[in-house]
């Protein structure tokens, strides 16, 4: 239902916008501050989503929950998506959306409402990690190797072992 209202409601403000502001200042003037904003969001997203996966990169190195850096990155993502929608209400939430006590209180409502059930970092039960003094779960002892014989000599009775074709 209110997504049904947003794909409604968000073209009439957008239509309601464009005939008042190019009402205001002309056709011309206003095309240009559509295609000026959209390039300063882009530069502005750009920026900020870098950032946003530098923090991404740092929760996981560090075996920290990953939740906020997401959301930001993800807000950043929806944001840039409203900065290149042409129209001065998507450009307006958009640009909101860059500043992160914004990002924090859309971060904080979600986050009231969801309830997350578990959270596991790793690659499951029994996943080792050599440098890490907190691991837990059986170690793995099967050893992958390829190996070249360089004392060349040939197995014993000269038969063939079974194991291959010669």
């Amino acid at each position: 239902m209110y997504l049904l209202l947003a794909f409604l409601l968000v073209p009439l403000i957008e239509i309601t916008l464009f005939i008042q502001v190019g009402g205001a200042i002309g056709l011309w003037p206003t095309l240009a501050i559509v295609i000026l904003t959209a390039i300063a969001g882009t530069s502005l997203v750009r920026r900020q989503g870098r950032s946003a996966l530098t923090d991404l990169q740092r929760s996981f190195s560090d075996l920290q929950d990953p939740t906020k850096p997401l959301a930001d990155g993800a807000m950043i993502l929806f944001s840039g998506a409203l900065l290149l929608t042409p129209g001065f209400f998507t450009d307006a939430m958009g640009f909101a959306l860059l500043m992160p006590p914004v990002r924090q209180a859309v971060y904080d409502f979600i986050r009231k409402r969801v309830k997350v059930q578990r959270f596991e970092m790793g690659q499951g039960p029994g996943y080792d990690r050599p440098h890490d003094p907190r691991r837990t779960g059986p170690r793995d002892t099967v050893i992958d190797a390829d190996y070249e014989d360089v004392t060349g000599e040939k197995p014993s009775g000269g038969k063939p072992s079974g194991w291959s074709n010669h």
